[in-house]
């Protein structure tokens, strides 16, 4: 894959917050739902999301960045020094001919195999997709396995608790997920090895799930924090005192000033959504003063003493 910022589009310094926006517009813009008759898209839409694994993970970015793991994710190999040991023909001095192992020769020019067996433990799937057979002719390497798209619509308390969910995947195959810590609505996970089976000692392919975080009756999403209407009866409003504010997890009590108009805000630490550093956001109680639901003879009398009162 591409290097992770050339494929967001974003420098090397780029915020979480620059990041995540990019990540979310290539998203949108390359979606299977709205690109159906665009098979680049597809790639497009895989790419982005595969960048995203990345650079979105601070510990994964990090390690990108020493250079410990490639575009893929994957650990960089390291520690071939001891090849030194080896020499190339004609090299000497009990040297190994990798020319003739690649064929299928020992050093003495034997038959057995013994080249390809030796690459194939130190390089993988890659030697034997690279053309190199025993007799030296091309070999087609493992196929991997188609990926698979699925969607998994989720409320927000089931982001907040972070509980585990039955998923369905094409196919028929039932997985049970947990809902990543700091997602968002739209997002791709890439789930590795539940796709569709590959071929001859090929790896299976990926499952794409699209997170939908279902709109709420009470609660806005505003990245990790939430924000809230809360009703505030008028003696309440005048006075001050505590007042019940809901949250995904039960209602909570919140102290308010005397004199609290509608429209003001109030931020409840940690009653947020899960942040991907194990953190939380918060919510954003609004206060919404509110009248007597039926005329208050008291009430209507003060109103008109405090009218009359300024008009004169």
């Amino acid at each position: 894959m591409r290097n992770p910022y050339d494929v967001l589009g974003v420098p090397k310094g780029a915020s979480e917050a620059d990041i995540k926006k990019a990540y979310r517009k290539l998203a949108k813009a390359y979606h299977p739902d709205r690109n159906q008759d665009d098979a680049k898209a597809k790639d497009r839409f895989a790419e982005a999301n595969s960048a995203y694994e990345i650079l979105g993970d601070a510990g994964k970015r990090a390690q990108f960045d020493r250079g410990e793991i490639d575009a893929d994710g994957k650990p960089r190999a390291t520690g071939f020094e001891g090849f030194g040991g080896f020499g190339g023909r004609g090299g000497g001095g009990g040297g190994f001919d990798f020319e003739s192992a690649a064929r299928g020769r020992g050093p003495a020019g034997g038959g057995g195999g013994i080249g390809e067996d030796i690459f194939s433990h130190l390089f993988g799937d890659a030697f034997r997709a690279s053309g190199a057979g025993p007799s030296g002719g091309p070999q087609r390497g493992p196929v991997k396995g188609e990926d698979v798209a699925a969607e998994l619509s989720v409320t927000l308390e089931q982001v907040a608790s972070e509980e585990k969910l039955r998923l369905s995947l094409p196919g028929g195959r039932d997985v049970d997920v947990v809902v990543p810590r700091g997602v968002v609505d739209g997002q791709t996970i890439r789930l590795r090895g539940l796709g569709n089976p590959g071929g001859l000692r090929g790896a299976p392919g990926d499952a794409l799930l699209t997170i939908r975080i279902l709109p709420h009756t009470r609660f806005t999403v505003e990245g990790a924090d939430l924000r809230a209407s809360v009703e505030v009866p008028l003696e309440d409003a005048i006075l001050g005192g505590p007042i019940r504010v809901p949250t995904l997890t039960g209602a909570v009590e919140m102290k308010i000033p005397p004199m609290t108009g509608s429209g003001r805000t109030f931020r409840l630490r940690g009653k947020g959504l899960p942040k991907k550093d194990g953190t939380r956001g918060d919510l954003l109680a609004v206060t919404a003063v509110m009248l007597p639901s039926q005329e208050d003879a008291a009430l209507v009398e003060f109103a008109r003493a405090r009218r009359a009162a300024k008009a004169g």
